[in-house]
């Protein structure tokens, strides 16, 4: 592995994995050790863009795949399609396809939830993880949806249990308006007020972040105006599925070493308790080999903070390549 190098430019291609077909988009060399990148909601494999070029011109494959459901992949019409087996199922099914015995992989939100999966299910499959935004946590001792209805009808994640309700609602702008509203969000608390849908309850600015220019915000948004938001959605809808399917690791720990970064504006690490708990010793009780970064930066930290960001990434990911470096 060579420690220079030009990033190069983006492969794509399309793969037959675990019952549908992903899009994955490549950079670096093929012969570099292997980084999976995993996005959130809502995003495609361009969310990684900074990351790719970073990690390609450091010696590392990275392979950004859209998730089923988003972009060019394909978006099963069945909800139950969902499942966090059925999403860790298509990074295992891709590490077959690639030949690769084990990878890196890096997650964020949603993307984070499938990468402290694959650890949980699959640890032999990866060589070690980065998550972002969205700590680990063990599972409860009641249906995820049971805590979350406590939150009432406004709460993002009960309007979009409804097959149809969110997707009416998204209906009403073009999807780089509601791009820009998810994109734009700095509310500690992501909650409509009664009778009023979180779509438009969020602001929509004139102009994109700072950290996405028009063209690619376009680009994205076409992505979206084609494909829909039911897929994407549709992994919301499967939590009380997933807890019922994730019963036979009730109590285990993440084994694979870990580092976890977030943003210490994200409505995610202020909201709820939940930067309380990334900093407890209860996170790491459940993720035993761990480290925390928490810097600067909102939710959608790759792509507001991309230096930072790939300095913690690649800090992190050398230090079990470092043997390949010299």
């Amino acid at each position: 592995m060579e420690a220079g190098g030009g990033a190069g430019e983006v492969r794509h291609w399309n793969a037959a994995v675990n019952g549908v077909t992903l899009h994955v988009a490549e950079q670096g060399p093929a012969s570099g050790p292997a980084v999976l990148l995993l996005h959130g909601f809502p995003e495609l494999w361009s969310s990684w863009r900074h990351q790719m070029a970073a990690l390609a011109s450091r010696g590392f494959r990275a392979l950004a795949p859209d998730l089923r459901g988003y972009g060019d992949s394909e978006a099963p019409a069945d909800a139950a399609a969902y499942t966090m087996l059925h999403i860790v199922g298509d990074v295992v099914a891709l590490l077959d396809h690639l030949r690769l015995p084990k990878a890196f992989v890096v997650g964020h939100d949603w993307g984070a939830q499938v990468v402290w999966h694959l650890c949980l299910f699959r640890p032999d499959r990866v060589r070690a993880a980065v998550a972002m935004a969205v700590p680990y946590f063990p599972r409860g001792p009641v249906p995820v949806m049971e805590m979350f209805a406590a939150r009432g009808d406004g709460f993002y994640v009960m309007q979009f249990q409804e097959p149809g309700r969110a997707e009416r609602a998204f209906a009403r702008y073009d999807a780089a308006t509601i791009l820009k509203k998810f994109y734009s969000i700095e509310s500690d608390d992501f909650t409509a007020p009664p009778g009023v849908e979180i779509i438009d309850f969020l602001q929509a600015p004139s102009l994109p972040p700072s950290w996405i220019t028009e063209e690619e915000l376009r680009k994205c948004a076409e992505k979206f105006q084609n494909a829909g938001f039911t897929g994407p959605l549709n992994y919301y809808r499967m939590f009380d599925t997933n807890w019922k399917l994730t019963a036979p690791w009730n109590g285990a720990k993440i084994t694979v070493p870990a580092k976890f970064i977030v943003g210490d504006k994200d409505i995610g690490f202020k909201s709820y308790g939940i930067g309380d708990y990334i900093t407890s010793k209860d996170f790491k009780s459940s993720v035993p080999d761990l480290e925390v970064a928490i810097i600067e930066g909102h939710h959608f930290l790759q792509q507001e903070q991309p230096d930072k960001v790939n300095s913690e990434i690649l800090s992190y990911l050398e230090k079990f390549t470092i043997s390949e470096l010299a």
